[in-house]
């Protein structure tokens, strides 16, 4: 006698059912966070990241973000109580050496998926454009100085890689592995939006290479050196008058020199940003007669960001950089 037959049938649907809600409770907790709704609870250091996790996490994510709207990252304060709610965060996306507050209370969140966007592409070293800075401090190879903890070793790594496009799209294709491998139920989500913002980020360089192709001249100055990249990438001279900190003061012999840069080069603006004071940028300007205008490093979006988010900024910077530049 096949004593399975003994079992009540009502006996066995019930032990299907809590069968089935155990499997569906265990393919709950693998496909999203520990979050009351359900969602992968994402902390990014700043808003380059902020970016990338919303535009590649949509609906499935939580992202909240360490540099508040109007904060110049480089200068970010962590409170023990943020290092705390950090630690409860499901993924972690920041960038290693732009922000030592940041790396500081990453270190101690215990966080398992941490993701440093410094690994995901390779790192610089960008000085500026290669004019005799002789004499100077903080102008050469070494320009990114060491006081905000961006030296890698004897030189200085620059962090900016947001600003290329190129670079961008590799570190968002390491975010979207990242989120993958922390929520495997929404994979294919994640992998979707990742191609679609690649390829927008694609068509977004071709931009940039046509718009900079033919332009009367190929140096910009702007108070924040951290175009770097962006300039490497479209062929362009970059001519810091402070170095990665866009707060710093020029020495009079930098200013000096920029002056004959200018006048050589054919300069026509001087470029500032809107997290940090123009005073440098006005100053400069009016001592060689040049306009000024905005480059936005992009480091948050404020209400007077030339954009609402990546994509606008960025074009808002192309359509000023070739206006600067003199395109043809």
């Amino acid at each position: 006698m096949n004593v399975r037959r003994l079992i009540p049938a009502t006996a066995l649907a019930g032990a299907v059912a809590l069968g089935a809600t155990a499997l569906t409770a265990c393919a709950g907790a693998g496909a999203a966070g520990g979050g009351a709704d359900g969602k992968l609870d994402v902390t990014a250091s700043f808003y380059p990241l902020q970016f990338l996790a919303e535009r590649i996490g949509k609906d499935h994510v939580k992202v909240d973000t360490l540099t508040k709207p109007g904060v110049e990252p480089h200068d970010l304060e962590i409170t023990p109580k943020q290092t705390g709610r950090l630690g409860e965060a499901d993924v972690v996306l920041y960038l290693k050496s732009l922000q030592p507050a940041v790396d500081k209370a990453v270190a101690q969140s215990g966080v398992k998926n941490v993701v440093d966007a410094a690994t995901l592409t390779p790192l610089e070293v960008h000085g500026t454009s290669g004019h005799d800075h002789e004499g100077e401090e903080g102008h050469g190879e070494e320009g990114h100085g060491d006081e905000h903890g961006h030296s890698h070793g004897e030189a200085a790594e620059d962090p900016h890689v947001w600003l290329d496009p190129v670079k961008y799209a590799e570190v968002a294709k390491g975010v979207g592995a990242a989120l993958e491998k922390a929520d495997p139920g929404h994979a294919a989500d994640y992998r979707k939006n990742t191609d679609e913002l690649v390829a927008q980020l694609t068509a977004l360089n071709t931009e940039f290479e046509d718009g900079l192709k033919n332009t009367a001249t190929r140096t910009f100055i702007t108070t924040h050196a951290a175009f770097g990249y962006l300039a490497e990438r479209y062929g362009l001279d970059q001519e810091g008058i402070s170095g990665v900190d866009p707060e710093s003061e020029p020495s009079p012999a930098r200013m000096k020199n920029l002056q004959a840069v200018a006048k050589k080069e054919n300069v026509s603006t001087v470029f500032f940003e809107t997290l940090a004071s123009d005073k440098t940028a006005k100053s400069l300007a009016s001592d060689t007669g040049l306009k000024t205008d905005v480059l936005d490093p992009l480091e948050g979006i404020t209400g007077k960001s030339q954009g609402a988010d990546y994509f606008e900024v960025m074009r808002s910077n192309l359509k000023n950089l070739q206006k600067a530049l003199g395109t043809k």
